[in-house]
């Protein structure tokens, strides 16, 4: 018994230090594992999302990743906001991407209303064929206030009518599909209920002025005069110049329209509900106005393969100020000559919706918030009836998508909710019949 009880206690001591490493190598390969998914979070976050939806502004995340930092924050983004403010002739902005088409032999067209399979060459490119500001410097180191002259332009749209609303439309010279489509539904004069309406698509150029592109696009600005047209490259790296086209001509030749909406060729916009339920025809016209859907605390995309990088010696700042979408945003008429103004003391960046947002910041005017989140939507809405009668912009249509889509919502807006509620009231009272507890 004694040899027994000798030989017993080693083995149980072995069983049980066996036990104990198995546990701590069970422990171990958790956190292991935890780290791991740490990492791939890390990883990912940096990355940008839904690469293949082609839109450059289908979530926040292809901007950025969210970033919460200390207090110095705001101290930086002040200190670099001033940067850009400094007159272009005192700073020495390395990257400018403003480009006629003379500038640019064989670059890449681009989109003017939102998609572009260019990636981030074409940023480059687009630095290095334009180190300096030449085509946008004025004498006195201003931004010219002209930089490039207009191709097609309706100078004379607004002459005899001060309109409620003009639609500014990003598109691209080939997107003639698109065009037709949205001047047959959401940018069609009869949208605006007899209250006075412009609708303008904006315009660079093709790689060349003289091909069948650019002949088709004049026969088509003679038809339906709605085309202003100036001579830069039609890139989404240009979507800034495009849009403060915009803004000067709305400045220039309609300064006594109320309001003006800013928008792409592919999106979907309910103007009956903008009109009538946003801006309130019956209302007083406000003044130093602009609402979208906001973009709020988001920091530059650092990722040197994103098409949406932002270079440091651009934008050293953490943080952007806060911003709409590009995808659709509404301001009072006044705003258009307070940015476009603004914008000539402040270096150009390629990101449209930011560098406007910048320019309010310099304004010290704040974008309101819309009355309700859900009115403005930089993504696609699965549709219906009933929640389409009730937003104003949705994302990524093909031009027949919207001519389907916007005539079965005109064909139901008088009853689009009623189905939903009977549906809702008709389980309801299949709960009670049942016994059931309505959700």
């Amino acid at each position: 018994m004694q040899w027994r009880r000798r030989h017993c206690c080693p083995i149980k001591v072995t069983w049980t230090w066996t036990v104990k490493r198995s546990l701590f190598r069970t422990h171990m390969a958790g956190l292991v594992s935890l780290a791991l998914l740490f990492a791939l979070f890390l990883f990912f976050t940096h990355q940008d999302w839904l690469p293949g939806r082609g839109a450059p502004r289908d979530s926040p995340l292809t901007y950025t990743v969210r970033g919460f930092r200390g207090g110095k924050l705001e101290v930086n983004q002040s200190s670099s906001l001033r940067g850009l403010w400094r007159e272009a002739g005192h700073t020495a902005p390395k990257p400018q991407l403003n480009l006629s088409s003379q500038q640019v032999e064989g670059a890449s067209e681009g989109t003017g209303g939102g998609s572009t399979k260019t990636g981030v060459m074409g940023l480059e490119d687009s630095m290095s064929s334009n180190n300096s500001l030449q085509k946008e410097m004025a004498v006195g180191g201003k931004l010219s206030a002209q930089p490039y002259p207009y191709i097609l332009n309706e100078p004379f749209k607004c002459r005899d009518i001060a309109p409620f609303l003009v639609l500014l439309i990003a598109a691209e010279p080939g997107q003639a599909d698109a065009r037709n489509a949205i001047r047959q539904t959401w940018g069609n004069e009869s949208a605006a209920m007899g209250l006075g309406f412009v609708r303008l698509f904006l315009l660079g150029t093709g790689k060349s002025l003289h091909s069948r592109l650019q002949s088709s696009i004049e026969e088509e600005s003679r038809v339906h005069r709605d085309i202003i047209q100036q001579d830069y490259q039609d890139t989404y790296y240009n979507l800034t110049i495009k849009t403060l086209m915009g803004m000067n001509w709305v400045a220039t030749h309609c300064p006594h329209a109320c309001y003006v909406m800013k928008t792409d060729s592919d999106m979907f916009v309910n103007t009956e509900y903008l009109i009538q339920k946003l801006l309130k025809p019956e209302s007083p016209p406000r003044r130093q106005y602009f609402t979208g859907y906001l973009m709020r605390g988001y920091a530059p995309n650092r990722n040197k393969d994103s098409k949406w990088y932002m270079p440091p010696e651009l934008y050293p700042s953490e943080r952007y100020p806060i911003f709409c979408s590009g995808t659709g945003y509404v301001f009072s008429a006044d705003m258009a000559e307070l940015i476009y103004q603004a914008s000539l003391s402040i270096r150009r960046l390629h990101l449209e919706d930011v560098y406007v947002g910048i320019c309010l910041a310099k304004l010290r005017i704040d974008p309101a918030p819309p009355p309700n989140e859900f009115l403005f939507n930089h993504w696609r809405v699965s549709y219906s009836s009933c929640k389409y009668s009730h937003l104003i912009t949705s994302h990524q249509f093909q031009p027949n998508e919207l001519v389907k889509y916007w005539n079965h919502l005109q064909s139901n807006k008088h009853n689009a909710c009623i189905n939903v509620t009977k549906e809702k009231n008709s389980r309801y009272r299949h709960r009670k019949f049942h016994g059931e507890r309505p959700q």
